[in-house]
């Protein structure tokens, strides 16, 4: 049975999840026309019953569990691929604390592992030996060569978003991209295992082990009884924020192969990169040049489509201390906008990418642009 969002009442939708609502003086005006208008203490109340999961804008980082290279590491590296060692220059704190910045997009790059101690390393410190020992997902950029995550394994980098999460159950939603990593390794690197239907089927239940009924934004509910996803998305079919918040949306970031592939199994969990706004299931794009492709971002965005856009890439604007590329990125109204750089590497300069006071979220510049009226959408 399919779950329209739009179609079930508040209190139903929220059932099986509680999250905490934000107190309604009785003087609130919902019809105002932001959220200034709507009356002392009234602006929460009004962008929870007035805006929708995309009419808000957060900040992301990209590869979120990356930890740096181990300093002789990254030489040894640099003297093979002196670019390709600057472009892995960089890390992230630890995923709660990321999140207590104001973060609220993640990106995790995976391998699939199900007999586990594919992946150990012998100079990962003994707790991460342990965990890489273990059967399921592993969270990780390049095996063998850029290894080093702030969580390990993938279960419990989601076990990190979903105790946090539940610790602050009036947060805006949580959007974390997927990256299903194979390929053919790097010269002396461990092959990874191929993402087959198995693979997926297996990633989809180990996400619905750690997160509990209620708590997931999935397609299903969105699309409702319209004839596809797309359909639904360009209706206005997203959740309102007062449905969305506390809860956490996947989207798989992946090819065309892998994204058809991914869409043959039943109720996914996952949201997935569509190549094409035409396409059934477009209700997500992975639209990373902000520059180039300013005016589809701008056009998929009013449409209603859920996109995620690059501020920065490879380090090189935290090295060149070059905004232009994150101007774009944040006026353009992607919902994500995705950095290695919420705060400044000392080592590079004063680059960095947030919003106005470092909040987590703002209204959407192209679509509800000056709705909030500067005010906070999440205390």
């Amino acid at each position: 049975m399919r779950i329209s969002l739009r179609a079930v009442p508040l209190l139903a939708a929220l059932a099986v999840s509680p999250i905490a609502t934000a107190a309604q003086p009785s003087s609130c005006d919902l019809r105002a026309q932001d959220a200034q208008q709507a009356g002392p203490g009234c602006a929460q109340v009004w962008m929870d019953a007035n805006l929708r999961l995309n009419d808000i804008q957060v900040i992301g980082t990209h590869n979120s569990y990356k930890l740096p290279m181990a300093p002789e590491e990254l030489a040894a590296h640099r003297r093979r691929d002196a670019s390709g060692a600057d472009s892995l220059d960089y890390g992230h704190r630890p995923l709660a604390e990321q999140l207590d910045r104001g973060v609220r997009g993640l990106e995790l790059d995976i391998y699939y592992d199900p007999q586990g101690g594919r992946y150990v390393h012998p100079s990962l410190p003994v707790k991460q030996r342990q965990a890489m020992r273990k059967p399921g997902f592993k969270a990780m950029h390049l095996s063998d060569i850029d290894y080093r995550s702030n969580c390990q394994p993938f279960a419990e980098c989601l076990r990190i978003v979903r105790d946090w999460s539940q610790a602050h159950p009036r947060h805006v939603p949580i959007t974390i991209l997927i990256n299903a990593k194979d390929g053919p390794a790097a010269p002396g690197a461990v092959q990874p295992l191929p993402f087959d239907a198995a693979a997926f089927d297996a990633l989809d239940a180990e996400i619905r082990a750690v997160f509990p009924a209620g708590s997931l934004i999935e397609p299903e509910q969105v699309r409702g009884a319209c004839a596809s996803l797309r359909h639904a998305v360009r209706a206005g079919a997203w959740p309102t924020l007062a449905q969305a918040r506390g809860r956490v949306l996947f989207a798989l970031d992946e090819s065309p192969a892998k994204v058809a592939l991914y869409r043959r199994g039943e109720r996914r969990v996952m949201f997935v990169n569509a190549s094409d706004e035409a396409d059934a299931d477009a209700a997500y794009l992975t639209l990373n040049e902000p520059l180039r492709e300013a005016a589809r971002i701008a056009a998929a965005v009013t449409d209603g489509y859920l996109i995620r856009t690059r501020a920065d890439a490879d380090t090189a604007e935290a090295r060149r201390n070059d905004t232009r590329r994150r101007e774009a990125a944040l006026a353009s109204g992607a919902q994500v906008v995705s950095t290695d750089y919420i705060e400044p590497d000392a080592r590079l300069g004063d680059y960095r990418v947030r919003l106005d006071g470092g909040a987590a979220a703002r209204c959407n510049p192209r679509r509800a642009a000056g709705r909030c009226a500067g005010l906070a959408i999440e205390e």
